[in-house]
């Protein structure tokens, strides 16, 4: 299985993607797209390409996108949103299903607690994928997100495979 996480933001949108065998977690690869300045559309457009191209070249069979809760002021948390949307649409167009996870849920999973912040973070990244070379907070970010979401799949398949024995 190879994950692809996604960090949306209009500025910057990290992702990661990493591949899942068994236990086993290994970063394949990870980097932000960068929006142009100018008018909103033109960076949705931009965003949109980006994350395209990344599918294009790294083939991953599934993704998760951060959910994303009320920004400082309603303009920014739109805007927001509807880069969020381009992060939720490009993968869903690719035939993936896209699971989404709240940013306290993916600091728990990593690092076992809610709040942990951003530099605990990418300690635990690190631990988890030995070697890696961040490209940012919000590559790290996604790279979290990407290993929330096999962690959560790999659980879900445990416990699916456990009904059907004991039914059986």
């Amino acid at each position: 299985m190879r994950v692809l996480g996604i960090d949306p933001g209009l500025q910057s949108t990290g992702w990661g993607i990493i591949d899942v065998v068994g236990s086993k977690l290994r970063h394949v690869a990870n980097g932000e797209c960068k929006t142009k300045t100018g008018p909103l559309p033109a960076r949705l457009v931009s965003l949109f390409e980006q994350i395209t191209d990344v599918i294009a070249r790294f083939d991953p069979t599934d993704a998760a996108v951060e959910q994303t809760f009320v920004n400082r002021d309603g303009a920014g948390t739109l805007k927001l949103g509807q880069a969020r949307g381009i992060a939720v649409l490009v993968p869903a167009q690719a035939g993936m299903a896209v699971g989404e996870y709240a940013p306290n849920a993916v600091k728990k999973a990593i690092v076992g607690v809610g709040h942990a912040d951003k530099g605990q973070v990418a300690h635990m990244v690190r631990l988890y994928l030995p070697g890696v070379t961040l490209a940012g907070a919000d590559a790290t970010d996604a790279l979290a997100i990407a290993m929330c979401h096999a962690h959560h799949l790999q659980s879900s398949q445990r416990l699916n495979h456990a009904v059907l024995k004991a039914s059986a």
